[in-house]
């Protein structure tokens, strides 16, 4: 669920690469990074925390390459929270190339081993995206030859696609070429493209949502395709090329739910719009719970921030007042990609605070997104319990999450899930509601879809278990659970800390 950015510019280009990783923020709160090139050479930042802490105005002025860059946010699935697997990554043959990665490779082992007993070349971390960039700097050395051109970069990326299996969105840069953003034969992670042109120079910029190119005021253009392969010269030539020989277009259906900021457009696909029909069709299912659909519902309270959306057209047609009753601390991160079950614990309680006013007596419905692990669910649902409220119903735009994800999102073991060994009434006892109600995985799909029938199928693996993926089996989901639990985390992560001399494990 990382977030990625690509610009090929003429000025600023530093400025504009931090101001998109703001905007993209939510995609990965864990490191941040960003490398420019004037040309000739890559200059590179990048360390754990937040962009505004990564990049001080001193950290920028070390940054000076003005003709391209690319910058990224880290949410963990792979590897650690190291600070050495912060991206973007960089390698010096050939040419010098940098890389950025959204997703997960599902062969990363396999991937792993050729890069190193066969092709000779050094890994410094566990990160799927050094193997990743590895294999397309391998790739680009047998295509290339001086001067790089646009079909020498598409042969690198056709090779890529022959390689590498699961999702990724990624950008690369290369010095002295340019910018090249290129997704999975599925599609399963987003990437756009945009362009902003000037009175001297036509700029462009890929990235992860429509979102970051908005707001830097970049015209979007369209999404890279499934397979596809886009090519910017730091001269601002634009080439693009097919480079998978076999394309299935599968977006994640979780990108609408929750990952995608609502300002955003995913495959053509307002994610805005998605969400507001997510709540249209909850509502046949709330009413469905009350005698003769003869609910007593006194208002309808969102989960913020992303439930809001779905939760207006739940108040409209159900014919009873929205209430906003849950102020948000903006400082505190989104605790679903928070690492550790007792950090997330801790921010949900600094997160939100309830309006007394808006629950004392009154049945509230509550309107969440997704429920993953139920840790800020129950704590949420004590607090209006807290604030008075008299009964507490609880409606969730998602189907249940029962199956981990293996594309980049941090799911890692169902074992965490709340619906683990339970049925629905047994996970709203478990998280202390009176009624809960799921939408389900064709609801979901109608939603998320619209009107728009260009997309056939979404990837909704965490919903019902189909990967669509040969590596991902029995073996796989088993290694997973025993590398990403958070347990293992907390583990790994206390180790990481004690090496850089920043914990005394014999305390």
């Amino acid at each position: 669920m990382c977030g990625v950015v690509g610009i090929v510019g003429k000025s600023s280009v530093n400025q504009d690469l931090y101001d998109s990783l703001l905007v993209l923020q939510h995609r990965g709160q864990d490191a941040a990074g960003i490398v420019v090139s004037d040309g000739s050479r890559m200059s590179l930042r990048k360390a754990n925390g937040l962009v505004a802490q990564v990049f001080e105005p001193r950290h920028m002025l070390k940054l000076p390459g003005t003709i391209m860059g690319i910058g990224h946010v880290r949410y963990p699935t792979a590897g650690s929270m190291s600070s050495a697997e912060a991206q973007p990554m960089v390698v010096n043959s050939p040419f010098g190339i940098s890389l950025a990665h959204n997703g997960n490779l599902t062969n990363a082992r396999e991937l792993r081993a050729d890069v190193v007993k066969k092709e000779l070349r050094h890994l410094n971390t566990a990160s799927d995206s050094e193997v990743l960039l590895n294999v397309f700097a391998h790739e680009l050395h047998k295509s290339a030859k001086t001067p790089l051109k646009p079909d020498h970069v598409f042969e690198a990326v056709s090779s890529v696609q022959r390689r590498c299996r699961g999702a990724f969105a990624a950008v690369a840069m290369i010095v002295g070429g340019g910018i090249v953003g290129f997704r999975d034969a599925r599609g399963i992670r987003p990437l756009v493209i945009g362009r902003r042109t000037g009175a001297l120079f036509t700029e462009y910029m890929i990235a992860s949502e429509s979102a970051a190119l908005e707001i830097l005021g970049f015209e979007l253009l369209r999404d890279v395709l499934p397979g596809e392969a886009v090519y910017i010269t730091q001269d601002g030539e634009i080439h693009s090329h097919q480079c998978a020989e076999s394309v299935r277009h599968t977006p994640c259906v979780f990108e609408f739910v929750y990952l995608a900021r609502p300002d955003s457009r995913v495959d053509s696909i307002s994610v805005y719009q998605a969400r507001f029909r997510m709540g249209q069709h909850l509502v046949p299912k709330i009413l469905n719970r009350f005698s003769q659909h003869s609910h007593d519902i006194d208002v309808v309270i969102p989960i913020p921030d992303t439930s809001r959306t779905a939760a207006v057209p739940v108040a409209r047609e159900l014919g009873v007042p929205y209430s906003d009753a849950f102020v948000k601390n903006r400082y505190i991160g989104r605790t679903f990609i928070m690492p550790g079950q007792l950090m997330r614990q801790k921010s949900v309680r600094q997160k939100l605070n309830a309006i007394g006013e808006e629950f004392k007596g009154k049945n509230v419905l509550l309107v969440e997104d997704s429920i993953v692990r139920g840790t800020t669910t129950r704590e949420i649902i004590q607090q209006a319990r807290t604030a008075g409220a008299n009964k507490v119903y609880i409606a969730v735009a998602a189907p249940p999450v029962r199956y981990p994800n293996v594309y980049g999102i941090d799911m890692p073991t169902a074992q965490e899930f709340v619906t683990n060994g339970r049925t629905v009434e047994e996970v709203a006892e478990f998280i202390g509601a009176d009624m809960l109600v799921y939408q389900d995985l064709d609801g979901l799909v109608a939603a998320t879809r619209g009107d728009d029938e260009s997309i056939e199928e979404f990837e909704c693996s965490i919903f019902d278990g189909e990967y669509g993926c040969e590596d991902v089996n029995a073996e796989y989901l088993t290694q997973l659970s025993r590398e990403r639990n958070d347990q293992t985390k907390l583990r790994r992560d206390a180790e990481i800390q004690a090496q850089d001399g920043l914990l005394d494990l014999s305390i």
